[in-house]
């Protein structure tokens, strides 16, 4: 199979996140500190999961995910967060954890504040891990 990677111009990268990787969880230090310019409360539709690996998991809906948006100045940063998700663009879906998704992302208020990349779970996979929902749309490790 042939892979056509996306080249990607060094402007930035935005990332709604909702799991280990949001300010104080346990992935934070290691991918984010000293590299996000900005992190903003942030909001995104969907449904959350607690999965029994100890992270979670968002898949589509219309229930409301609470999270951060972290921006971060070199865009390939996006490579790491990639590895650290189980996502390769050169796999199949099937083979992947998540997969990277262009969302909107709105602030506490619910007011639209832009896109970013978010890293989805199918309902299917988070059924195969034994998901359990979290209907106010919060996770935390700590």
């Amino acid at each position: 199979m042939m892979c056509f990677g996306i080249t990607i111009v060094n402007l930035g990268l935005r990332v709604f996140v909702y799991g280990t990787l949001k300010p104080s969880e346990s992935n934070y230090t290691r991918y984010c500190a000293g590299k996000v310019t900005e992190e903003l409360p942030a909001l995104a539709q969907g449904e959350l999961f607690a999965l029994p690996m100890g992270y979670p998991a968002m898949t589509a809906g219309s229930s409301w995910v609470q999270g951060y948006l972290l921006s971060f100045k070199d865009s390939s940063m996006l490579a790491r967060l990639d590895w650290l998700e189980d996502y390769d663009p050169c796999r199949s879906p099937e083979e992947n954890e998540y997969q990277r998704h262009w969302i909107d992302v709105f602030d506490p208020h619910k007011k639209i504040i832009g896109a970013a990349w978010a890293y989805v779970m199918s309902s299917e996979q988070v059924a195969r891990y034994g998901g359990i929902p979290l209907p106010e749309g919060i996770w935390s490790g700590i």
